[in-house]
């Protein structure tokens, strides 16, 4: 699990490293304006459709059956992850070619607002995305069975190298006005699509599986995806469901007198979500990538006290990973933000609105890390319907929260009813766990928490101490990059040598060593 862990988060760090550089580049470019809210909605539905079908309940209802087809019937897994693929790519090219009809046909009858417009156009021409990525996240849970973590952790990569050189290509070589050069970008979306499904070839061969077109429906196997795939489509993304709903609801109550919202509340949603998710991306999804196949294999075996175990150690390592992280966000979240948008379009007075939304969705990393691991533990068994039926109440809650909570905090709000939801989500499935596995899913949580509290706040107080040091220096971008320099590096290295006084177990998921010395 923790080298599995370690090679992820790796190339998943590159690729947020990346990907973080692919919003600066829209920052500078695209600004905070109906430009960028044009783009951010464009992209939403096939984003969507990958968490959704590829990320989500494709590949996750997969690898399940999958790793129990491998344990018994070696021979018939790899018709059943064709048959998979062929089925979702059949299924969502329908779903394409039904949704351009639709899209056009709203652009031309009803909409006629410049704005809107183009976010229609946009998510016409990036629609098809969604075939492709899926199919790049079914391939991904295929090798992640066969312990391949590396290419399907860099098919991101792909992505945001195409997008900021089409960018920068547009923006700077050809000087495109930025209304024309969204529309190259989009069509660098296509390319990246296609190129990420190119590189998962060599390792599937490497691992003995074939991709080639089959139809084995009526196979009990493809049943059993099938049956856990529609819950998993809310249980595993219910995060994502959550900010979809904060973007319909920014565009719904947005205003030239910002009550409760102003116009550029969907890209102050949409650079905030970036932030909070690098943490998440990397550590939190991550950690969960790598101790899915784990818990399916220990599923398939019916060793169910191996797979408490492994439950309770994600658990666990969510905690360790999840805390600090929340604790320097709060922290840096202003700094954080103008050294990184603050240049270009990206204008000063929306630094405080995106760090003060940022700071409530950081409020919610332990339950989004915590998110990962428990729904994971229900599809290892089998089960999609108990996290489908949290899932249902925590985005009921989400809608209710933020209907109320944007007149209070605006941005903030919608930010604080995602997080609020995460933890009413885990409190649910761990309570569940429990009733079926017994109270060992949270062994030594408690002394993990304790010990990662004070770590934490030992970090705090010396990221604190060095900002208040450096109070003189002036509020802008290249003195925030100083700050940032000074605080991150001595506030991690203050957390890392915390940990390992205190001896946390989970320090092995970044060194990769135990406390008596040996390797992981």
């Amino acid at each position: 699990m923790i080298r599995g862990f370690r090679q992820i988060a790796f190339l998943t760090t590159l690729s947020r490293v990346l990907g973080m550089v692919r919003d600066m580049t829209f920052a500078h470019f695209f600004g905070a304006g109906w430009l960028m809210t044009a783009w951010t909605m464009g992209f939403k539905i096939p984003n969507l459709a990958r968490r959704l079908f590829g990320e989500g309940a494709a590949s996750a209802s997969l690898i399940p059956v999958y790793s129990e087809q491998l344990h018994s019937r070696p021979e018939r897994a790899a018709i059943l992850a064709n048959t998979t693929i062929t089925v979702v790519f059949t299924i969502l090219a329908a779903i394409v070619l039904f949704g351009e009809g639709l899209i056009w046909a709203y652009y031309y009858f009803f909409e006629t607002r410049v704005g809107p417009r183009l976010g229609l156009a946009l998510c016409s021409v990036m629609l098809p995305y969604m075939m492709f990525v899926c199919t790049v996240a079914i391939l991904a849970g295929i090798l992640n069975v066969h312990k391949r973590f590396a290419t399907p952790a860099a098919a991101p990569i792909l992505l945001n190298v195409f997008v900021i050189g089409s960018l920068v290509f547009a923006g700077w070589v050809l000087k495109m006005e930025a209304r024309q050069q969204v529309f190259l970008v989009a069509v660098a979306v296509l390319v990246a699509g296609l190129a990420q499904i190119a590189i998962q070839i060599p390792s599937l061969r490497a691992s003995g599986v074939s991709i080639k077109p089959a139809w084995d429906i009526h196979s009990e196997a493809f049943r059993k995806v099938v049956v856990l795939m529609g819950p998993m489509i809310l249980g595993l993304t219910v995060t994502q469901l959550n900010t979809l709903a904060d973007d319909i609801i920014a565009l719904s109550f947005m205003n030239e007198q910002g009550e409760p919202l102003g116009y550029g509340a969907p890209s102050y949603l949409y650079y905030a979500q970036r932030l909070y998710q690098f943490p998440l991306g990397v550590l939190g999804i991550s950690l969960a990538t790598a101790i899915f196949p784990v818990m399916s294999a220990d599923s398939a075996r019916r060793d169910y006290g191996a797979l408490t175990k492994t439950i309770a150690r994600g658990i666990r390592a969510g905690v360790f990973v999840a805390l600090p992280a929340t604790a320097g966000i709060f922290l840096v979240a202003k700094p954080l933000v103008s050294a990184i948008f603050e240049h270009g379009e990206f204008r000063i007075e929306d630094t405080p609105v995106v760090a003060w939304t940022l700071s409530f969705y950081a409020a919610g990393l332990c339950g989004y890390f915590a998110q990962q691991v428990t729904t994971r533990a229900f599809y290892s068994m089998q089960n999609s319907r108990t996290p489908a039926r949290s899932a249902v109440i925590a985005v009921f809650a989400n809608v209710v929260l933020n209907l109320i909570l944007i007149w209070f905090l605006g941005t903030g709000g919608l930010a604080a009813a995602t997080a609020v939801c995460s933890y009413l989500q885990v409190v649910i499935l761990v309570g569940a766990l429990r009733r079926r596995l017994g109270g060992a899913v949270l062994d030594g949580v408690a002394r993990t928490l304790g010990k990662t509290f004070v770590a934490t706040v030992l970090m705090s107080l010396v990221g604190a101490a060095i900002l208040l040091s450096m109070h003189g220096l002036p509020e802008a971008r290249w003195s925030n990059v100083l700050r940032l320099a000074a605080v991150v590096p001595s506030a991690a290295a203050v957390y890392l040598l915390a940990a390992r006084l205190l001896r946390l177990e989970m320090l092995s998921l970044l060194t990769g060593r135990r406390d008596d010395g040996h390797s992981v």
